[in-house]
């Protein structure tokens, strides 16, 4: 579900608004790419401040790249490497080289299951931001929803975080809380998670983007 309309047919991203110039930002991706969507449509409709203009995944047939297409914002596949929980330094390097080309200002993450590390952190240093199924810094890692309600919380949620060196440790930004109900399976408390996350993030993105506006524009 999606809390902010559909795409507009016919109607680039690129082209949504040019009133007065914003910063940039990149995206990266694993998956279906709901939080992307609501990052687009988001600035689709002018409420977002800032401008996303590439996507890369290191899944070469991820639902997000075909999303970046349907919204006309430029897309690659980047072969992740060997590992199977981060990038390998090469793949790292040609992310950081896509972002640069783009001249983003900061990093989103969408849905990326990739822990990130150098050289990206060091291209970005307090300019990558993701989004967690949790309360951090309550259940860090993976499917974050479902450890919440196999541990019997009355109130799971989501956050957007700086990402930092560590698994989801970097400094939190915004949360938005949802309660468990009677009769949640793990799977239905993830679908409300969601729908707080396509709220949330938009939100946080506008407001880290007023944080750094007016500073250096690209980090080198």
């Amino acid at each position: 579900m999606n809390t902010l309309g559909t795409h507009m047919p016919g109607v680039s991203v690129l082209s949504a608004s040019r009133e007065s110039p914003m910063l940039r930002f990149g995206v990266l991706g694993s998956g279906k790419g709901s939080n992307f969507r609501a990052l687009a449509e988001a600035f689709q409709f002018g409420t977002l401040g800032a401008h996303p203009v590439i996507v890369l995944s290191d899944v070469e047939h991820a639902g997000i790249l075909n999303l970046a297409r349907e919204f006309e914002i430029p897309c690659h596949f980047v072969a992740p490497g060997s590992f199977r929980t981060k990038m390998s330094s090469e793949a790292e390097e040609e992310i950081v080289r896509l972002l640069r080309e783009a001249k983003v200002d900061f990093v989103v993450l969408a849905g990326f299951m990739r822990v990130i590390k150098d050289p990206l952190l060091q291209a970005f240093p307090g300019r990558i931001l993701n989004i967690h199924p949790s309360l951090l810094p309550a259940f860090r890692g993976l499917e974050a929803w479902r450890q919440a309600f196999e541990a019997g919380v009355s109130e799971a949620g989501c956050t957007v975080h700086l990402v930092d060196a560590g698994v989801d440790t970097g400094a939190i930004l915004g949360q938005s809380y949802v309660p468990v109900l009677p009769g949640d399976t793990a799977e239905s408390l993830h679908a409300r998670i969601q729908v707080a996350e396509h709220e949330l993030y938009p939100r946080i993105v506008r407001e880290f983007a007023g944080t750094i506006r007016g500073k250096t524009p690209s980090p080198k």
